[in-house]
């Protein structure tokens, strides 16, 4: 007999916090969740929808599908400097099978442990498999980043390397798995929040980049209302990215900025500050570097090694078009 919504929420989804949140009042178990916002704080809030067969293949196990879905949504709050506290779930399914809906919990919770949130509430019901996911956090009052800041003569800065994701989901989608180095970056990507939060005090915009290089650099162009230079052979990317674009006829700088799914952040700051957040990165594992500038007009120009322009085939996903 298939489990019912409450036993659902009960055997899965409702287990004790290994932490003390003194900002919940009351958690799962009531008609809504009661949250405490610190003084001096101001709350954070993105959703995002996840649907089998556009954000994640098909054949996806639950468990990655779960920590895909948890780490992406904590990326956006990431992205304005803030730091993630609460979760809110609503998971669609088309079936309660016990054994599916188990092992995505686990891979749910092992990334709230790892991003150090708690799940504070939900809904289930049935349909096609879709996760919709709601993120909280905090950043100190006026402190969050957003992307209309960036101001001509800023650096443009990206932390990590690009393109992995996009060669994962080539790897699934034509059945080659040569490379799980790749596969793990898809399914596990690590949104840099230490570096979020140290941009509070020097970057001037930001954005994650989850649509493409090119696509999520241009909306802070565009709330910015200012133009960028971006240095194409500066563009960060592995070796194993290369390989596998080497073998499988696939140019690993076009993937890097345009396939998307990286979860990295791209920020513009003064180059003056760069030594600055630098030194507020050295106990952690981000890397960041500069890939541009800002420059006057409304326009993206990529500049190869020679300063020629060259035009992309594409900028990056879009989910009508």
């Amino acid at each position: 007999m298939p489990l019912s919504e409450f036993e659902l929420i009960s055997r899965f989804f409702n287990r004790p916090s290994k932490q003390q949140y003194s900002s919940v009042a009351k958690g799962i178990g009531d008609d809504c969740a009661i949250l405490n916002v610190p003084p001096e704080q101001q709350l954070l809030v993105s959703t995002d929808t996840l649907v089998e067969g556009v954000h994640f293949p098909e054949q996806a196990l639950a468990r990655d599908i779960a920590y895909r879905c948890v780490a992406v949504n904590i990326s956006d709050i990431v992205a304005m400097g803030g730091e993630p506290q609460w979760l809110s779930l609503a998971l669609t399914l088309p079936r309660a099978e016990e054994a599916w809906v188990e092992k995505f919990s686990i891979g749910f919770f092992e990334a709230a442990d790892d991003f150090n949130v708690q799940l504070i509430g939900g809904d289930t019901t049935r349909g096609p498999l879709s996760i919709t996911l709601t993120v909280y956090g905090f950043t100190p009052h006026g402190s969050a980043v957003l992307r209309s800041g960036a101001q001509i003569g800023d650096g443009i800065y990206v932390s990590g390397e690009f393109g992995d994701a996009a060669a994962a989901l080539h790897q699934i989608n034509s059945g080659k798995q040569f490379y799980p180095e790749l596969i793990s970056q898809f399914y596990r990507p690590q949104p840099p929040v230490a570096l979020g939060v140290a941009l509070r005090d020097v970057a001037t915009a930001c954005i994650d980049v989850s649509d493409g290089l090119l696509a999520d650099l241009q909306h802070i162009l565009s709330a910015s209302e200012v133009g960028g230079e971006l240095w194409l052979d500066t563009i960060p990317y592995s070796l194993k990215l290369k390989q596998y674009c080497e073998a499988n006829d696939l140019d690993a700088l076009e993937l890097a900025c345009t396939g998307g799914d990286d979860y990295q952040l791209c920020f513009t700051m003064p180059s003056k500050f760069e030594n600055k957040l630098l030194e507020s990165l050295i106990q952690y594992d981000v890397t960041i570097k500069k890939v541009g500038r800002i420059v006057s007009g409304k326009a993206l120009q990529c500049l190869d090694a020679n300063n020629a322009v060259k035009v992309m085939s594409r900028s990056g996903y879009q989910h009508f078009g």
